[in-house]
This record gives C-alpha cells, structure tokens and sequence, in this order.
C-alpha cells in the first residue's frame, strides 16, 4: 500500500517539482559531504589549527545543520504537492531554524571580515590576541545574537507560517502595514552592508601602504664626535676607532642586527602578509556569494513588503533555489582558492604513501 501511494504521488507531481526535487537533493549531499571533508580535514591537520579555519569551520557548521535538517523537510513539502503535513508547532520549529542559520551565517562573515582586516592592519595585536578561545568568543557572540533576531517571531501570532509559493517554513512577508518582518531584513541588509563596508576599508589600506614614500633620514646626534641615535649607523665606530672624541664608549648601533635563525624567522613577514592577503581573498568570494545568491529573494522580499502586486512564481522558485544553493557553496570555494586546503587533502588521500612528508606550503 504504502508503495503504491509513493508511486501516485510521483506519478502527480509536476516535471517542475520532479526538477525541484533533483536539484535540492543534490544541492544538500553536496553541502553535506563538503562540509564533512572540511571538518575532517581542518581537525585532522595540525597546521589548519588557526583562527580563520576556525571560524570557517563554523560557517561550514551551520551550512550542514542546515542541509540536514531543513531541506529533508522541503523535500517533503514539495513531495505532497506543496503541503504542510506536520503539526503547526513543527513549522515555527523549521522556521526558526531557517532564519537562525541565516543571520548566523551572516553574523559569522561579518565577524570574519573583522578579523580579516585586524590580520592585515593590526597583524601584532592579531598573532597575539586572536587564538583559539577568542575565536570561541566570536562564534558564541554570533550564535546568540542570531537567536536573539530569530527567536522573538516564534512568540507571535502569523508571523512563521508555510509558505506554499516557496515550500518552506519562514517569515510571512506581507505589506508593511500588516507585518512586522520589516525589520528583520533591514538587520540582515545593515549585516551585508557592513561586512561589505569593512572589506572596502581593507581594500584602501592595502592600496595605501603599497604606495612607495621617499626616505625619512634620521639625523644623527653628536656632543663630541661620537655620534649615536637612529641615523648614525656605522658611523659611531669609524668616528671611535679614528680616535675622535673623548667621552664614552659609543652606544649600541642601531640598524645592526645578529643574523640569527630565531631572528630571521621572525623578519618573514612578507610572506605572511601574502598569506593573510589570499585567505582574505577566500573570505571576501565567500560573502560576495553570500549577497549574489541571498540578493534576488531579499528583492522578492522587500518588493512584497512595499508593493501589493504578486510576484511571478518563476522568480520566486528561482530566488529561493539560489538560497539553498548557498548552503553547498561556502566548502566548494574553500578548496578552490585555498591551496593549503588542498594539500592537506592530497595528503590524507588513502592511496597517498603516509610515510612521505609533505612540503611547507609556499604560494608562487
């Protein structure tokens, strides 16, 4: 019995929910399984143990809870001819959950982009400040501040609701007269704004400190002949040896730097400005993506909001599919612009020999 009711309801579903099925279904194993072999590979691989996989980590988090357990029940949805076949209760629960992981994700890229730009303007106080508990902080930050936007709607009445035009459980947009819901997506828009504003700043930072500024010389300072201070250089020593001056020994000369190993390691910083630069390429296509794909139903949104005339179900279909689509995004873009990604992969491949070490990673 319960195979034949399977087999009629697939066989009066439209080629377009069929369509919808296929394309969300693949859109979640795809979220599902990257951001398994990310959370595999970031635990695995000591050298990943650093802020910026920390908190991609969580943005991948948040993509699988999504993709696990919000899509199942679209598919459901849209399997029983776009009905709600649970409880009311059920739906709010969905609901919250929709909107929690959305302005989560959003609450996570902007917190990224801070420390994206503390990495490259305030790099000192970023290696010293921004370890494993204070990324903690920032993704517990994240998480209350998006139960805080998503959790009073659930104590309203109309506000989460089945959506029959986009399959899903979310907020009820209506004219602005008679909803709420306002708000929340002036939040969300301010959220991407923001973000959006911080990599601008970076952007000009980098811009301006790559300009080239002619030589400040330091003069030096002299009382009798034995000149010290920032711009003596070797001359405190000539000036000694010679037999100039009379006073006391000349000072430690500044610029004079023992070539140690400990020393030199410390001096590499172009190559760790390089570095910070390509994760913050990496994280601004994430965000960038975030607004290409969350932008035309955010439009649908507010043109709900301000415009009494319906919208075209075509567009709708398609504005809601690129959310979803977003949830699978986020590991995809992690592997292709981050080469160090990729090479903990290759090397935690099976058919990999495990006895071979794998070289530091040098970006040319």
């Amino acid at each position: 019995m319960a195979g034949q009711e399977l087999e009629k309801s697939n066989a009066s579903l439209l080629p377009a929910d069929l369509i919808k099925l296929a394309s969300l279904g693949m859109i979640a194993c795809v979220s599902l399984l990257g951001s398994l072999l990310f959370a595999f590979i970031t635990l695995r691989d000591r050298s990943l143990h650093r802020a910026p996989y920390y908190l991609l980590l969580d943005v991948c988090l948040g993509d699988f809870m999504r993709s696990l357990l919000c899509f199942p029940l679209v598919l459901k949805s849209i399997s029983s001819g776009s009905h709600w076949t649970y409880s009311k209760r059920s739906c709010r629960v969905m609901a919250f959950g929709t909107v929690l992981l959305c302005f989560h994700a959003a609450f996570m890229l902007l917190s990224i982009s801070l420390t994206r730009y503390m990495a490259i303007a305030h790099h000192r106080f970023y290696c010293k400040k921004i370890n494993g508990w204070a990324c903690a902080l920032v993704i517990s930050m994240a998480w209350i501040l998006s139960m805080a936007m998503a959790l009073p709607p659930v104590f309203e009445v109309g506000t989460y609701k089945f959506i029959r035009e986009e399959d899903q459980c979310t907020f009820e947009h209506r004219y602005v007269k008679a909803n709420d819901s306002l708000g929340f997506l002036l939040m969300l828009a301010f959220i991407l704004a923001a973000t959006h504003f911080i990599y601008m700043k970076l952007l000009f930072f980098i811009y301006d400190h790559r300009k080239m500024k002619p030589a400040q010389l330091t003069p030096a300072i002299s009382q009798n002949w034995s000149f010290h201070g920032p711009g003596a250089a070797g001359q405190a020593a000539a000036n000694w040896i010679a037999g100039f001056g009379r006073g006391p020994t000349p000072p430690t000369l500044v610029g004079m730097r023992q070539s140690t190993q400990h020393q030199i390691k410390r001096l590499l910083v172009l190559e760790e400005f390089k570095q910070e630069k390509r994760l913050c390429k990496m994280f601004y296509i994430i965000t960038f993506l975030f607004l290409l794909f969350w932008g035309p139903y955010l439009v649908s949104c507010y043109l709900r909001i301000f415009s009494r005339t319906s919208l075209p179900q075509g567009f709708l279909t398609v504005a809601v599919w690129l959310t979803f689509a977003q949830a699978g995004v986020n590991p995809i873009v992690s592997f292709m612009l981050n080469k160090e990604l990729r090479m903990s992969f290759r090397a935690h491949l099976p058919c990999r020999n495990t006895q071979t070490q794998r070289e530091p990673y040098i970006d040319t």
